[in-house]
């Protein structure tokens, strides 16, 4: 029994059917109100001197901010989010997609205290994104509705920008940058650094046999002249001359006294 399954029969408790769900719905519901009341968003953002100040219901309400304001993208961003909602769940189910959320939350709260300001939940739904492209690596999506891609392609370039603004950040980002992600990385760099450790036995064990494979085909016996060996001609026969070198009968060499 695995560790996640312990912990489920101690905390199953917690698990929230249809959470994505849910946190969809909310999001549609907070971007109405903002929509008819501006600046209503502010009092939901997770700040961190808000916080402070005793406003705590922040640690909960950003995850219910829209990234957008335009209607559109907003219904594209909100029924992504319910499809890999939908697919994590199925592939989880609902106990390790909360606790995935849980800490990814709190991943995200200590990201704004390390960085000192506003976070979005942006960096959380990019969790819940790249944990789709593990088990849905090769599911396809229609980007702009027309160009296909496979959902493993668009998490590695969404990966690799994360890299690269992980190299050339100051260290407050980067510390910020592994707290947001810190629910990935407990849930799946385990896997990972297992993976690329039998990918590295593998291929040892590969270069190996093919080692092995090579030393078979060398031939035992080679002319020194011809170069011939019992794998190029099986018919040939050789002979170690007083040289010390392995001759076919065809160039080895005569005694001095041997008639012509």
């Amino acid at each position: 029994m695995s560790f996640l399954d312990k912990l489920e029969r101690r905390l199953g408790f917690i698990a929230i059917p249809g959470l994505i769900r849910a946190v969809v719905a909310l999001n549609a519901l907070v971007f109405v109100l903002v929509s008819l009341n501006k600046g209503f968003d502010s009092y939901l953002a997770l700040d961190i001197a808000r916080v402070r100040a005793g406003e705590v219901w922040r640690l909960v309400t950003y995850i219910f901010v829209p990234q957008t304001g335009h209607f559109l993208l907003v219904a594209v961003a909100l029924w992504f989010l319910w499809f890999i909602g939908d697919g994590l769940e199925r592939a989880w189910g609902a106990f390790r997609l909360t606790l995935y959320f849980l800490v990814g939350m709190i991943g995200t709260t200590a990201a704004a205290v390390l960085s000192n300001s506003q976070f979005s939940s942006q960096m959380l739904f990019t969790t819940l994104f790249f944990a789709f492209a593990h088990f849905y690596p090769d599911e396809i999506i229609y980007v702009f509705f027309i160009l296909p891609l496979k959902i493993k392609w668009i998490a590695w370039a969404y990966a690799g920008f994360l890299l690269l603004g992980f190299a050339t950040q100051s260290n407050s980002y980067r510390l910020a940058l592994v707290a947001a992600l810190s629910n990935y990385l407990i849930f799946f760099g385990p896997g990972v650094i297992h993976n690329l450790r039998q990918r590295k036995e593998v291929a040892v064990r590969r270069q190996r046999f093919e080692i092995q494979s090579r030393s078979e085909e060398e031939p035992l016996h080679k002319c020194k002249t011809c170069g011939a060996t019992e794998l190029t001609d099986s018919s040939l026969e050789f002979r170690v001359a007083r040289d010390g070198e392995e001759y076919c009968l065809a160039h080895l060499p005569r005694p001095a006294n041997a008639p012509v």
